[in-house]
């Protein structure tokens, strides 16, 4: 299911995060010369994130708002195959590249190109170390030195990893398993969905590492010191404010969908506030389909797929992508038919990357608080994850009648500063904030840019079924 660590570092808890450029060295896109980045003029309804307009606009449309995080996969790994225009993703750009050894960057080279199976047999490694050595090509970096940008973030390291994880697979097969994207006619959800509502480019997990810690770090805005799966989420012993205890205090209604069946805890129940105080909050994921249907949707309906091996439906590497995709357009047809959908937002995204290849370089970000997680790399160095980078790039769509149809978003804008801000899952808690005035949980949220100006003034035509997914 979930790997047992967590990510890496850059400096100062306050420090603004950068705008990445793609690491690939035959890209023409210029992060410096793209307009739609830097003067963030891309603004579909002409409405200007966090500004009176749009939050009252944002208010008057939504009210009701389904989030569902799904497991563990990149964009280019997802959306890589997807020729649409705008999509900053390997068909478009041509494929990348990389050594499959990186102590022989001008040897063996593997590249992207079209995957053929639907389910991973080799989970990729996605603890903080292990994308250490994906992203920077080492185990523990220097965190000055990565600050400073004497060490950059390259992107090389994931087919060698993969071989150090698995040395009886061959180069072909990890190459395959970690580069390879699937195809539109693979993932033909996932392109309806580019077509008919808003995919973001650049929207990033909130910690370089596995799934629990960026699964906090969603709901709460920070991972409270978490770099792997420990045993606190197994128990109920996070004990600091989640979005579900905020929106209990502000009579704000939620409910968490669970489809883990009984595998481990629903998010929801990471927190000892919800395990003592609203444990009949957490209902099964098939009375999401009920409650769509008959309109008693919550304010805030918040879903766990089931994870992780076969039958699953989160997409995990060992699960099926197909299983996913069914699970996608189960939960959108059953909104898009209730009598809620003219007054709803499904938000779809992923916890992290899942030690899948992207080339677009993380942004640094602003640290969520003081605390660090520290943890022994498999060549025995010692790393010390300061929480002040983001993680990988993983899809996410905006799906509503109120969103552009076939719209890219790129980088948003940091509310705090005014600059060009990558998006992660701390703008949903910047955006819920705007939505229901609730206070920023952490520094991190404050200065994550938020996607009300994505939300226009009228409803859409009738939106459409979703194609039917496919098994290969």
């Amino acid at each position: 299911m979930k790997s047992n660590i967590a990510a890496a570092a850059v400096v100062g808890l306050l420090a603004s995060s950068t705008v990445a450029s793609p690491a690939n060295t035959h890209s023409n896109w210029d992060a410096s010369a793209d307009n739609s980045i830097n003067k963030n003029v891309d603004a579909p309804f002409g409405y200007k994130a966090g500004s009176k307009q749009s939050i009252a606009n944002l208010k008057s449309k939504i009210k009701n708002v389904v989030w569902i995080l799904l497991e563990n996969r990149s964009f280019d790994n997802i959306l890589g195959g997807i020729e649409r225009r705008g999509l900053d993703n390997p068909v478009n750009n041509g494929d990348y590249c990389i050594p499959q050894n990186l102590s022989q960057p001008n040897g063996k080279q593997w590249c992207t190109g079209a995957k053929d199976f639907d389910s991973i047999q080799n989970d990729p490694d996605h603890s903080v170390t292990g994308n250490n050595l994906e992203f920077f090509g080492q185990f523990s970096p220097n965190n000055a030195d990565v600050a400073s940008g004497k060490i950059q973030q390259t992107n090389r390291g994931f087919v060698n990893k993969q071989l150090i994880s698995y040395p009886s697979i061959s180069a072909e097969t990890a190459a395959k398993q970690v580069l390879n994207y699937y195809t539109e006619d693979q993932v033909p959800v996932m392109v309806d969905l580019v077509d008919e509502f808003t995919t973001f480019n650049y929207w990033f997990s909130c910690v370089p590492g596995p799934t629990n810690p960026n699964r906090l770090c969603a709901v709460a805005g920070t991972s409270d010191g978490h770099g792997k799966n420990d045993n606190d989420f197994d128990v109920s012993a996070i004990d600091i404010p989640s979005i579900f205890e905020v929106a209990s205090g502000k009579n704000i209604s939620w409910l968490n969908y669970d489809g883990t069946n009984g595998a481990f805890l629903p998010d929801s129940l990471f927190f000892n506030w919800t395990a003592k105080h609203a444990p009949n909050s957490v209902v099964p994921i098939e009375n999401f389909f009920q409650d769509a249907y008959l309109g008693q949707l919550p304010q805030l309906s918040y879903l766990n797929p089931s994870c992780c091996g076969a039958n699953t439906n989160s997409m995990h590497p060992n699960g099926n992508v197909s299983y996913g995709e069914i699970f996608v357009k189960q939960i959108y047809e059953a909104l898009r038919n209730g009598p809620q959908w003219e007054e709803s937002l499904l938000l779809l995204t992923y916890d992290e990357t899942g030690g899948f290849f992207d080339h677009v370089p993380s942004p640094a970000a602003v640290r969520p608080d003081n605390k660090t997680y520290t943890e022994t790399a498999h060549d025995g160095s010692s790393y010390t994850l300061l929480f002040d980078r983001l993680g990988g790039r993983m899809p996410t769509f905006l799906i509503s009648p109120y969103t552009p149809a076939g719209h890219i978003e790129n980088y948003g804008t940091n509310p705090a500063t005014g600059k060009p801000e990558a998006y992660s899952a701390t703008s949903v808690l910047k955006t819920l904030g705007y939505l229901w005035d609730l206070e920023d949980s952490t520094p991190r949220v404050s200065n994550s840019p938020s996607f009300d100006h994505l939300i226009g003034p009228n409803v859409r035509r009738k939106a459409n079924q979703l194609a039917v997914p496919k098994t290969f």
